[in-house]
């Protein structure tokens, strides 16, 4: 953790070489739907504590759209000031204005770099890479990255676009990679590395799920989020050291809890819940409109979480 008059005014900006696991973060709120200041301190220090290579923040399970401008700015400075790691700041939106004005913000506050997901009116090959060449150069000399999320987005890429996209645009120097299925195309985008293309960072989202594989397949590591953040941190480590058997035995002891958290409309509220219990935010609430969970679901959470703990008992 570093402190306002400790943070560095020249950070490192985000390049080809990230690594590891940028957490998507949540944004802590009160009870009444107010953001929660303090809780956005206690939760990056959670999350560095527990292997976080670097944060994203205000990504969609970052509750992002459910902020106005002057919060958006205020969640940036305040995780910003605190983190001691490299910051990469969603700045997705309809409009190139408005990416361009969250960009300024989060580059004055020392961030390492944007990320941008395409709006869902996109719909040839030439309107994707188009769009994207039109971010890089609004974004200017700002590194950033491209967020690959098609099942929210509606907008599918294809690895020859990505490379069109990389290859004309040197700022952009990450994919977020969360197609699904999608291994094929990590093992294509590093295929076309090998033959000579620009290398860039790959790191994978849909909360951790195909880690392994895609690991396997050439990826980075991670930027998403499961309220056990370590599992991620421990097997990118594993994996980057050679030891898949030791990573695949980590990973199968924390699956059914993934797989809980992963359902539509449902593992935010299940995420920040899990959150709340482990310290790392004082109240798990969802800004409106936002899920609530059941008994049901709590015990069902408390259950996973049980048989989770004695599974990783049984392996330390």
């Amino acid at each position: 953790m570093t402190t306002p008059e400790a943070q560095m005014v020249d950070p490192k900006l985000l390049d080809e070489t990230a690594a590891g696991v940028f957490t998507i973060a949540a944004t802590p709120f009160l009870p009444d739907g107010a953001l929660d200041l303090e809780s956005i301190d206690t939760m990056v220090d959670f999350y560095e504590a527990k292997g976080a290579t670097g944060l994203t923040i205000l990504g969609m399970m970052g509750e992002a759209g459910k902020l106005s401008a002057k919060e958006s700015s205020i969640v940036i400075d305040r995780v910003t000031t605190r983190a001691s790691v490299p910051v990469v700041v969603g700045v997705s939106a309809a409009g190139l204005a408005a990416i361009k004005a969250l960009t300024d913000t989060a580059m004055e506050r020392a961030a390492a770099g944007v990320m941008v997901a395409p709006p869902s009116t996109l719909r040839t090959d030439d309107q994707i890479i188009g769009y994207f060449q039109m971010v890089a150069e609004v974004l200017g000399d700002v590194p950033w990255v491209l967020q690959d999320f098609p099942l929210i987005t509606d907008v599918q890429i294809s690895p020859r676009v990505i490379r069109t996209i990389m290859d004309t645009c040197p700022t952009c120097v990450m994919l977020k990679h969360e197609d699904w299925p999608g291994l094929e195309k990590i093992s294509t985008l590093r295929k076309h590395e090998a033959e000579g293309a620009r290398r860039i960072s790959i790191l994978c989202g849909n909360g951790g799920m195909f880690l392994l594989e895609e690991m396997i397949r050439g990826a980075d590591g991670a930027m998403t989020g499961f309220a056990y953040p370590e599992m991620m941190a421990d097997v990118a480590r594993l994996m980057k050291a050679g030891e898949e058997a030791r990573a695949r035995d980590l990973f199968d002891a924390y699956l059914p809890l993934m797989r809980y958290e992963q359902q539509p409309g449902l593992g935010l509220a299940i995420r920040k819940h899990i959150l709340a219990k482990r310290g790392a935010i004082a109240h798990a609430t969802v800004r409106r409109p936002g899920t609530v969970l059941s008994p049901a679901t709590i015990a069902e959470v408390e259950t996973l979480i049980a048989r989770q703990d004695a599974r990783l008992a049984a392996l330390a």
